[in-house]
């Protein structure tokens, strides 16, 4: 017989972070089956239903902090609740004041009257309305909020386009501006590239390749994963081409995104057509596309920087092992788009991927990270598919990637080097990151060399590698 218990802080809010941070710590209070820290709109009310963790915070609404906890017994469940709420002012009384704080957006215009770029990130449900505010007051807005209808989305589009202003995202997790790092982002030096991308990873792993090849970005605009998508007609896309464009310091563009709508994609190479400046596309998957003159189309994101850079990454030589035991290559990443090259390169090489073959799993995605943070914030959430990899006979080698900078976990090549003291198995990674990065890129590339990893110098490279490994394996 368990008890369920939940409180409900009105008022109350925090990043959805920090709340399941809390969550993790009260999972391991003695007693403790399941707890759960959410914002009460309606769809996480119906995460904590479906989990069977809602009571009384059925009442909680948009603006309310829900403390949820299944215990062994009341004594727990209570004795939970308060640590909670404890927990939840150590965060508060944490952060320091470094920056003017305001409870909306005109406030926030009067503490920064000079500001021209509003981050939105809040439940999806809302995020529409302050982007569309945002807009309104003449700011860029970047939404990192997911979950934003694409009926919406539309919407702010066309409205930034009427206004002259760029709407990155909806489901924007990255951008470099004027130098600037903004949400999932790495510490790149300026430069005169300029990044288009319908991808944070995918911005993230060619901003770094161009960084620790010593040359630099001017600008890493993200547009959201379903900019390309026929619906939206790449709006987002051409108003990044007509910014980097028009800037002087952007000498050349780089496009990136998964493959786009045949109709999206006309209209954005039409706009590339006008440009004088060189492109580099990438759209992941594609291996052949009429482009401009001025245009080259990159296979893979490695391929993108070495393009734009005209220059050679340098491979690293390393001697694959032999006699492997296991069929399969599982790749477990927490970058989606650093998921879809590794596939694509297998496919490429004639593979098979799917079940009963080769498998990549992007531990983003939304099945995934439904009211627990993403694996880039906690790495700890790969590891049970690692364990179960790593124990499966039929695997014979796995697949990872790590994602630095800021915004990410502090160590995620000590948590995985934790998990493969005892490992036997080849695990192949990739590091996406710069050594200005907090988590310093050598630092991390050593750690996992220490526990045996074989680390290549881009994804593009860890999956060809791979590649080669399945194409020894056992057919048996």
């Amino acid at each position: 017989m368990t008890f369920l218990a939940n409180r409900v802080e009105r008022g109350v809010y925090r990043d959805s972070v920090a709340l399941m941070r809390v969550a993790r710590r009260l999972a391991e209070l003695p007693g403790v089956e399941s707890a759960a820290l959410m914002i009460g709109t309606p769809s996480n009310r119906e995460l904590l239903r479906s989990a069977n963790l809602l009571a009384e915070g059925e009442r909680a609404a948009a603006a309310d902090v829900i403390i949820a906890v299944r215990a062994a017994d009341e004594a727990a469940a209570r004795a939970a609740l308060d640590s909670a709420l404890e927990m939840l002012e150590e965060k508060s009384a944490a952060a320091p004041e470094l920056i003017p704080r305001s409870r909306s957006l005109a406030g926030a215009l009067e503490v920064l009257p000079g500001a021209n770029l509003a981050l939105v990130s809040v439940p999806g449900e809302f995020a529409a309305l302050q982007a569309r505010s945002a807009l309104e007051h003449g700011l860029h807005a970047l939404v990192f909020s997911d979950n934003v209808p694409i009926e919406d989305e539309l919407a702010l589009k066309r409205l930034a386009r009427e206004k002259g202003l760029l709407l990155m995202g909806p489901d924007c997790g990255t951008a470099l501006i004027d130098g600037t790092p903004i949400a999932f982002a790495n510490a790149v030096p300026r430069g005169d590239v300029g990044i288009v991308s319908a991808s944070g990873t995918g911005l993230q792993e060619v901003s770094c390749l161009i960084a620790r090849a010593g040359g630099g970005v001017s600008h890493g605009i993200g547009v959201g994963g379903r900019d390309l998508d026929a619906r939206i007609g790449g709006l987002g896309t051409l108003a990044a081409i007509d910014a980097l464009d028009a800037d002087p310091r952007t000498a050349k563009i780089v496009l990136i995104s998964k493959p786009p709508s045949p109709e999206a994609a006309r209209l954005v190479l039409e706009r590339v057509a006008r440009s004088a400046k060189p492109f580099v596309v990438c759209f992941l998957g594609v291996r052949d596309m009429k482009l401009p003159p001025n245009a080259r189309l990159a296979r893979t994101l490695c391929d993108a920087a070495e393009m734009v850079l005209q220059s050679t990454i340098e491979d690293s030589k390393h001697e694959l092992p032999k006699n492997l035991q296991g069929r399969f290559i599982r790749g477990l990443y927490c970058g989606g788009t650093l998921c879809a090259e590794a596939e694509f390169v297998f496919r490429e090489r004639g593979l098979p991927t799917g079940n009963g073959a080769h498998v990549f799993t992007d531990l983003g995605a939304d099945e995934y990270t439904r009211g627990r943070p993403h694996p880039m914030i906690e790495p700890e959430l790969r590891t049970p598919q690692l364990r179960a990899a790593l124990a499966d006979p039929a695997v014979a080698a796995v697949l990872v990637d790590l994602v630095l900078g800021f915004g990410s976990h502090a160590d995620p090549a000590g948590v995985l080097a934790k998990e493969l003291r005892k490992n036997a198995k080849p695990v192949i990674a990739s590091v996406t990151g710069t050594e200005r990065d907090p988590q310093g890129y050598s630092r991390q590339v050593a750690l996992l060399r220490e526990a045996g990893v074989l680390v290549a110098p881009s994804n593009a490279h860890a999956s060809a590698y791979a590649a080669k490994l399945a194409s020894q394996c056992s057919p048996a």
